[in-house]
């Protein structure tokens, strides 16, 4: 069979048969140049790869940086979200307000799953943990102070013992007309 030709007897019809069957002389028997050792080309590969390996571990650093930030871009949107919710008890101010608790207290439980990807000898992953726990404890934190803000919390002694009269309201807003 000559060289580069497809086999079209032996059922696949587009292979190539790459074997040198030649008697020419191939590269192989070429001598290498003055100066070069094949020793360099290894010496090389050993190089450009820890420098692989390098710029693999900053890009893992950094995106386990990008992964810890992520939270806080929640954080401001749900505190937009409570904003608008107002502070009235209703099914849309609950809703959000038990939302604002839910994501961070979900986000808590996955931590490790979270930084699992970037996990790697040369990446330290404390920081970034740290940082994603920080600000999804403020988001929870953020979530209690709606609800106390609602009223929602039992925060007064009148909210355990049916006996005691409620607290005074220490503050009251009206309109805008004198009475």
């Amino acid at each position: 069979m000559e060289k580069g030709k497809g086999v079209m007897g032996s059922g696949r019809r587009w292979a190539v048969d790459f074997s040198d069957n030649s008697t020419a002389p191939s590269s192989r028997d070429i001598p290498d140049p003055p100066g070069f050792t094949r020793a360099s080309v290894d010496q090389d590969d050993s190089t450009v790869s820890r420098q692989k390996k390098d710029a693999e571990s900053n890009w893992k650093a950094q995106k386990a940086w990008e992964v810890a930030q992520a939270p806080f871009k929640n954080l401001l949107m749900m505190g937009f979200m409570m904003w608008m919710a107002g502070n009235t008890v209703h099914l849309f101010s609950i809703g959000i307000t038990f939302s604002a608790l839910w994501q961070p207290i979900s986000a808590l439980q996955g931590v490790g799953k979270v930084f699992e990807p970037y996990k790697d000898s040369k990446v330290e992953l404390l920081g970034p943990k740290l940082l994603f726990i920080a600000l999804n404890l403020g988001g929870l934190a953020l979530g209690v102070w709606k609800l106390n803000t609602l009223g929602l919390l039992p925060t007064h002694a009148s909210d355990w013992v049916s006996s005691l009269p409620p607290a005074q309201e220490v503050e009251y807003s009206g309109g805008g007309i004198p009475l």
